[in-house]
């Protein structure tokens, strides 16, 4: 009888016959989900290879008009224009199945988006599109969850809460949606911004994770400016706390407090606004905060054209070196006071608000790197800033020898001053000429980021941050130096631990690992603590 009986029947009565109705539920969710990011990773994979091939064909096309049929060979601005019209085909057709497919592709575009100087500008000016609102939810769906992440358990209705509640999301990201609100007196009748994280989202954004991660794998070998091999790597590792609104929410405190509190413990005027959480509404998914009047730096430029500001102008200019003064400042405290800073800066979350002064929000993605790190990009800054020349051999070689303890490994072939570029190129945009014919473009072969075997973990993150000041100084054309700014801030933070373990003894090397290594067992001990204590650990 069961020989008659098809494979497939015969597993389903098996399971029908063996399991509850939900474990047979949670198989079929199971088998949806990654039926889902096979067919994720297939439509992403042929979009780019569709991409690449055009790109061939236009190679083969423009190498048979100019050295085979010299009759029609083209000038050097015809060239150019064609290939303009290349990057504007391949950005539109990365750009529509990123819309179509969402999720974290998204984020990836944001990552690639805030780096113009790195891409062409059609592929920036494409994907600037996915900074902030994408595929908003219905508002039912996100009342919906937050009534069943924070008001359920608390036994009180959305009314008991919320005065008022607008139903236009003010952005919708890969992960959350975030909502205007006014809380009700009970809650201290303030404005409010209420994020909401969109359901069944973790599973779908790790696979899509994992998806870029093996397309990047692929092209890392390839003549790409960035190692997104590398940064994909490192974001999926810092990902899972940002799906904890907890987490974030006890980020978020501990950032107000570093920009507020100098290392005595006295209190100063923090370089930019973040937003604070209000502690008895915060659960997993929801998390209600400060709300901060502003638009987006994504839309700033088309609120200086709205009040008539030229983008080339005086004010314009004015404003652009307030912006980098005030996240150069804030990054700087953040990265060498603490080791501990905002590892997703991008123009969707730094915000010009209304009253001229710079925001920063969403904390649900931040890096800690220990002291002994900190302290050698301190002594980078120091050695790129004391520099008499960029081409003083000392110079370069100090220079370079600082770099080397951030644990960047250079290719077999690599000029001699490579770490000195590196360094250059991370934290001191006002460089015009680099060392041993290196080229500030990180779109040439001679970039100093193609000097590096791979990019170390450490140092993903915090290229993003010091990235980030450097691709907006470009936007703004202004010549912005990192090592400049944060020299005074590191002169006193090596003063101020020069009575600590002194670098280089054995002794001093031992303790600095077996610090390190506590820290990260006392890091996985804190994640399986319930949510209010973690908290509470977290922001102290």
């Amino acid at each position: 009888m069961l020989q008659i009986i098809p494979p497939l029947a015969l597993t389903a009565l098996t399971l029908q016959l063996t399991t509850t109705y939900e474990q047979r539920y949670q198989c079929y969710t199971k088998a949806v989900a990654n039926g889902e990011r096979i067919i994720r990773a297939a439509t992403f994979s042929l979009t780019i290879a569709s991409i690449i091939r055009s790109y061939k064909r236009k190679s083969i096309e423009l190498f048979f008009r100019n050295v085979v049929c010299c009759a029609n060979k083209l000038t050097e601005e015809e060239e150019k224009l064609a290939w303009n019209e290349q990057h504007a085909q391949g950005a539109d057709t990365l750009t529509k199945t990123i819309t179509s497919m969402q999720g974290f592709y998204v984020k990836a575009a944001q990552i690639v988006a805030s780096r113009p100087d790195s891409i062409p500008q059609e592929y920036a000016d494409a994907l600037s599109v996915f900074t902030d609102d994408n595929d908003p939810l219905p508002v039912e769906v996100i009342k919906g969850v937050i009534e069943r992440e924070l008001l359920d358990q608390r036994g009180e209705q959305f009314d008991d809460v919320f005065e008022e509640f607008d139903e236009a999301p003010l952005g919708s990201a890969s992960i959350a949606q975030v909502h205007r609100a006014v809380l009700s007196k009970k809650y201290g009748h303030r404005e409010v911004a209420v994020k909401v994280q969109r359901p069944s989202i973790e599973e779908k954004l790790m696979g899509d994770i994992a998806n870029l991660k093996q397309v990047a794998k692929v092209f890392r070998g390839a003549d790409l400016p960035v190692d997104y091999y590398a940064v994909f790597t490192e974001l999926g590792e810092q990902l899972q706390d940002e799906f904890d609104f907890e987490t974030e929410a006890a980020s978020m405190e501990r950032m107000h407090n570093i920009l507020t509190t100098d290392e005595n413990g006295a209190h100063r005027e923090s370089p930019i606004v973040t937003p604070r959480s209000v502690p008895a509404l915060v659960s997993k998914r929801v998390l209600v905060m400060d709300f901060l009047k502003g638009v987006p730096l994504s839309r700033a430029s088309d609120m200086m054209k709205s009040k008539g500001i030229a983008p080339d102008g005086v004010e314009a200019k004015l404003f652009a070196r307030k912006l980098l003064k005030s996240l150069t400042t804030a990054f700087g405290w953040s990265i060498l006071e603490s080791g501990f800073f905002h590892a997703d800066a991008h123009p969707g979350n730094i915000f010009v608000l209304d009253d001229g002064r710079i925001g920063l929000i969403d904390f649900g993605q931040v890096k800690q790197v220990d002291r002994d790190y900190r302290e050698t990009v301190a002594k980078v800054i120091l050695a790129l800033d004391e520099r008499k020349s960029d081409d003083n051999d000392d110079d370069l070689h100090r220079i370079g020898n600082s770099t080397e303890g951030l644990d960047i490994e250079l290719k077999d072939d690599a000029p001699a001053h490579g770490h000195a570029a590196i360094a250059m190129w991370l934290f001191d945009g006002s460089v015009e000429t680099f060392p041993d014919g290196y080229d500030e473009n990180e779109m040439s072969p001679n970039s100093p980021v193609k000097a590096m075997k791979e990019f170390p973990s450490d140092l993903v993150l915090l290229a993003r941050s010091t990235v980030l000041v450097k691709g907006l100084a470009t936007r703004f054309g202004v010549r912005w130096s990192l090592s400049q700014e944060w020299a005074p801030i590191a002169r006193r933070v090596l003063k101020s631990n020069s009575g600590h373990i002194v670098e280089g003894s054995s002794q001093g090397t031992k303790l600095l690992r077996l610090k390190s290594w506590g820290k990260q067992k006392a890091t996985k001990i804190v994640n399986y603590l319930p949510g209010p204590i973690k908290k509470r650990v977290l922001s102290a």
